[in-house]
């Protein structure tokens, strides 16, 4: 193997459809207008040198060194800000140029420190490079004249080194961080001699507005920005393109190696999710693969209450396998069943649910995307036919107007953040409709036209207003819906939404948002230009998430905004195989494909292939499963790669459900929540140590590589095997590879998915067949996939869990940029430097009232249950409305949630839940319980490795 080099074309690719030919050093060259002279000579393998360019910037022209001579013009212009023009000859390499970038790279080197065969970035140095193609061999300035070279080294970033000395000023970092990333965290202060790159106000980058995306390291030309594992392990000598395994975007990278150690993750610029950017997670969080913390070896013990024992594979399985098979003896089939997990792979989440249909004997099968987003998958297959989103994330580049409801992109789904906030700068407008200012309402250079800060739990009476505006204005686009929906239905919608207590000004009472704002937001979204909406879980999340889908999916229709670049419904899945996990039939009711166990025809095809009958009746979702468990029914529990403790509302009946259990199999890097309550510990791999596929928020398809051995010594799709195997449930696989080609023979919209084409082409968006042989990028295009669009009416249905005296405040949840879901990754990462703790966000207004300052320990109490944690005073939620992350287990966050949930998928409603706050001394008791039972079963599993 070796490094996985990228061509550096030095300007971006225009899109011009008209072509332009022009001859350069005697060579001719056809390529779009608009084209740089320095991005064509590139395309016919000449590489002009240059400093400040990269093709992941606009052009800026300040280095000098890519100088070029055109023949009939004057001048010795910058090839990268100088554009191809009709028969122009251009020579790169002259006698002249060659004096100039010569003289150039003196400057440059007479004031930079000579030591290249210490310095980190030794042969992974531009300047360098650029040093040795102009050949430079001395300097005649010499180097005793002022310079930089004994500036100081700013090590306060936990994954990079800013090292002053080593700037040449090329602005590749300041650009990197307005162009790609947009956070403007980055300056270059002083003037002439005196300029240098400074994070904000001359503050250290640790404590900085900077993000640590990784774009400004990625964008250095020398060692001024470099990553601290260069110092540590070296320069890589092998590299292997994967994919990110944190956020529903599927950032691809280059994993750099040496040896069998992971040196960088560096952004692919041809992933076709990110485009060469990542963000603080993908980039730099990836060192829980190696943490301490890494349960390597199988353990066992017979009850919750006895040391762990480490056994043998073989002793796991079986142990696990006989008592499987005696639960089922005792119980009955339907007693066991099994959680997959969307952090796994398609390959490793189908064989669960396999395992389950085919092994169990039952659907008992259901996975984590029952709690975030089942509302989608539920909603858009009603309204549209399909169980996912309608385009790429390309598309947003040609959007005019953004509607953002119940998603904050900047935090949850950074990368395609930045490519929603350049689309802004660039002048699309933006409605954003969520109870807290996020970060994308306003902030360096955006600014969103709306903000509907509405009150929790009243999507769906929002969304309806602003179709009752679209409606009642005229503003509906009766062309597309007489052609592509059922007109009839929408009809019956209009009249429905069009019905006076719909206004904005009759549900204001509810969801306290300013008519004005409704109606302006309906009136932009409606009439300017392509419209596209991204939501996330605060819609999902919440009792009627699935009418509020519905709803959007009829706002939408309404407005004939699917099924064309620029437009469309697209959920933003929160982990990395959300859309997977659901797509390889993870629900109890459904097979891989999203077809009915009930359906005889659909139901055979797998008899025939797995060589098993299959139960026709839907199984137990999860919420089900825990009530099961409580009643005495459901014993026995195969989870793989979820912490359904720390993840699932109402902890208490969670835990309650677990303890019920007689075999509980946990299978995950860690031993983590749920493992308390586990009887079997089986080891997780990590990202970097598989072979697979993830499906992203896109629906796009990307490999996953192995970077290196299983340090468990088997991958997780192995473990499932065996499994099963021991159940006598047989499966022989040899390769994921092999249950990729399986999963193509019995789902429609992945029957042209194979690894060689993927392998081909990068990845591919399902629907993948016969008809769409490179996949499908956006949805719907003539026609809806179900036929005619469905509108269905959204009654708003205010939800159970109501404020009042003794709980007067709604409590509503999220995410945080460095840290991700429930934190067992990222929590043994340095990206603890920033956040590490879960706080509670509260208006100065209700915080007074109730005597809290900020910083104050303060006791959340609600119907559930109580937590304790720090209040942190902020205007970014209004009076009335507090909210938190749940990124660690001792906030016991979802101690507080209640059982509510959606009516049509149970996906529980975390976005509302009445509680009071007060002050507090510090942690509840629950918590130090909880806290004591989870260091004890960590020290009780270290002495079982010893």
């Amino acid at each position: 193997m070796s490094l996985v080099h990228e061509i550096d074309y030095g300007t971006p690719a225009s899109k011009s459809e008209k072509l332009v030919s022009l001859t350069i050093d005697g060579m001719s060259v056809t390529v779009p207008e608009g084209t740089s002279i320095m991005r064509a000579a590139m395309e016919l393998g000449n590489q002009i040198p240059k400093l400040c360019a990269t093709d992941m910037l606009e052009s800026f022209g300040s280095c000098r060194l890519c100088l070029i001579e055109i023949e009939g013009r004057n001048g010795t212009p910058a090839s990268c800000t100088t554009p191809v023009a009709e028969g122009i000859v251009v020579k790169t390499q002259t006698e002249r140029l060659k004096q100039i970038r010569k003289g150039v790279m003196e400057l440059y080197i007479s004031d930079h420190p000579l030591d290249c065969l210490t310095c980190s970035a030794n042969g992974d140095c531009e300047l360098q490079d650029m040093a040795g193609v102009v050949g430079l061999r001395d300097v005649r300035y010499g180097y005793e004249g002022e310079n930089h070279t004994k500036l100081g080294k700013d090590e306060s970033n936990p994954y990079f080194t800013y090292e002053q000395s080593k700037c040449i000023v090329c602005n590749r970092c300041v650009r990197a961080c307005e162009e790609v990333q947009g956070t403007f965290a980055l300056t270059i202060s002083g003037r002439g001699f005196g300029s240098r790159v400074s994070p904000g106000m001359d503050e250290p980058f640790l404590t900085s507005e900077c993000v640590s995306c990784g774009a400004c390291v990625q964008a250095c030309p020398t060692a001024t920005l470099n990553e601290k594992a260069m110092y540590d392990i070296g320069t890589p000598e092998h590299s292997v393109v994967t994919t990110c395994a944190y956020c529903g975007v599927g950032c691809t990278f280059k994993a750099e190696m040496r040896g069998d150690e992971l040196v960088r993750m560096v952004p692919y610029k041809d992933g076709k999710a990110n485009r060469g950017h990542s963000c603080v997670k993908g980039r730099f969080a990836y060192g829980y693969a190696a943490h301490q913390d890494r349960i390597l070896k199988p353990m066992i013990r017979s009850s919750i209450h006895e040391p762990w024992k480490e056994v043998t594979y073989e002793e796991a399985i079986a142990y696990a396998a006989s008592e499987f098979k005696r639960i089922q003896e005792k119980y009955g089939k339907r007693a066991v069943g099994g959680i997959t997990s969307s952090r796994c792979t398609n390959e490793e989440t189908y064989l669960v649910q396999k395992l389950i249909r085919g092994g169990f004997g039952n659907n008992n099968v259901d996975t984590c995307a029952r709690v975030c987003h089942s509302p989608t998958g539920y909603g858009l297959s009603q309204t549209y036919g399909t169980s996912a989103g309608t385009q790429d994330f390309d598309s947003v580049e040609e959007t005019d107007v953004v509607l953002i409801i119940g998603a904050n992109p900047t935090d949850g789904h950074p990368v395609f953040g930045s490519r929603l906030k350049k689309r802004l700068r660039e002048g699309a407008k933006l409605i954003v409709v969520d109870p807290r200012r996020t970060d994308i309402v306003r902030s360096p250079h955006i600014e969103a036209s709306y903000h509907l800060p509405l009150k929790p739990g009243t999507n769906v009476a929002i969304v309806t207003a602003l179709a009752h505006v679209v409606v009642t204005e005229g503003l509906v686009n009766e062309q597309f819906v007489r052609e592509r929906c059922d007109w009839d239905e929408f009809q019956d919608w209009a009249a429905f939404v069009a019905d006076e207590r719909h206004s904005p000004e009759a549900v204001e009472k509810y969801t306290g948002v300013d008519p004005a704002l409704v109606r302006g937001a309906a009136r932009l979204y409606a009439t300017g230009g392509n419209g596209s909406i991204y939501y996330g879980l605060g819609v999902t999340e919440h009792s009627q998430g699935s009418t509020t889908v519905m709803a959007i999916a009829n706002l939408a229709m309404a407005t004939g905004n699917v099924g064309r670049n620029g437009v469309g419904v697209n959920p933003l899945r929160g982990q990395n195989n959300v859309q997977g996990s659901c797509d390889m039939g993870s629900f109890p009711h459904e097979l891989p494909g999203y077809r009915h166990v009930s359906d005889d025809a659909t139901r055979s095809t797998f008899e025939a292939l797995w060589g098993v009958p299959l139960d026709d009746e839907p199984g137990l979702r999860i919420p089900n499963m825990f009530d099961a468990a409580v009643d005495g029914t459901f014993k026995g529990l195969y989870v793989q790669g979820e912490d359904i403790l720390q993840s699932d509302p109402d902890t208490k009946h969670v835990s309650a459900g677990l303890a019920g259990l007689e075999c509980l199999i946990v299978q995950d890097l860690f031993l983590n929540e749920t493992a308390n309550y586990a009887h079997i510990f089986l080891p997780g791999c990590s990202f970097l140590e598989k072979d697979g596929t993830f499906t992203n928020a896109e629906r796009r398809i990307q490999r996953i590589r192995k970077v290196m051995a299983p340090k468990n010594g088997y991958a997780d799709w192995e473990v499932t095997q065996l499994l099963a195997n021991a159940l006598g449930f047989p499966m022989n696989y040899t390769h994921p590879s092999q249950i990729m080609d399986e999963i193509a023979a019995l789902t429609p919209t992945f029957t042209g998915v194979n690894y060689a084409k993927l392998d081909e082409l990068g990845s591919v968006q399902w629907p993948c067949n016969d008809e769409a042989p490179e996949g499908t990028p956006i949805m719907h295009i003539g026609g809806f996939v179900r036929g005619k669009g469905k509108f269905v009416l959204t009654e708003y249905v205010p939800t159970d869990e109501k404020t009042g005296p003794r709980f007067p405040l709604l409590l509503t949840t999220g995410r945080i940029l460095s840290q991700y879901n429930v934190g067992a990754q990222t929590r043994r990462t340095a990206n603890v430097a920033w956040h590490p703790e879960d706080v509670l966000e509260i208006h100065a207004h209700d915080a007074e009232n109730r005597g809290i300052r900020d910083g104050d320990f303060v006791k959340l109490d609600s119907r559930a249950g109580s937590t304790s944690l720090k209040a942190v005073i902020s205007d970014r939620v209004a009076p009335g409305v507090v909210y938190t992350t749940f990124h660690h287990p001792v906030t016991q966050a979802n101690v507080v949630t209640t059982d509510y949930s959606d009516w049509a998928t149970n996906c529980p409603e975390y976005k509302v839940t009445a509680v009071q706050v007060s002050p507090s001394n510090g942690p509840t008791q629950w918590q130090e319980d909880y806290e004591n039972l989870s260091r004890t079963s960590r020290r009780i599993a270290a002495e079982a490795a010893e």
